[in-house]
């Protein structure tokens, strides 16, 4: 329990810090996106959740998605290395994979 808390502690420091030093938020906005991000992905893991988020173009998008095992169709792995920068879900509405930026969450629920 103790190494898991550790391991999503520092993997909220290190988004954080990503978020001040690409997007220019200050400490505490980052700290408090970063939290926002790491409660939609647990969530992403158990089940569909609805959440909202600011596309490229300055459309605010709701979206219904999952990253729960068997509610998404199986998928070839990638070599690619994964973004952190990056949300990536499977879209129950659309029926297909999407991604925005952590910057860009807006709200979960």
């Amino acid at each position: 329990m103790a190494t898991n808390f550790k391991k999503q502690m520092s993997e909220l420091m290190k988004q954080s810090w990503m978020l001040v030093k690409v997007y220019g938020f200050s400490m505490a906005e980052a700290m408090k996106q970063s939290w926002q991000v790491l409660k939609l992905k647990a969530a992403l893991k158990k089940g569909v959740v609805k959440f909202f988020y600011q596309k490229l173009n300055g459309e605010v998008r709701c979206a219904w998605g999952t990253l729960k095992e068997g509610l998404i169709p199986e998928t070839k792995g990638t070599e690619r290395k994964k973004n952190e920068s990056l949300i990536t879900y499977y879209d129950n509405e659309k029926a297909s994979y999407r991604s925005f930026k952590v910057a860009n969450l807006i709200k979960v629920g």
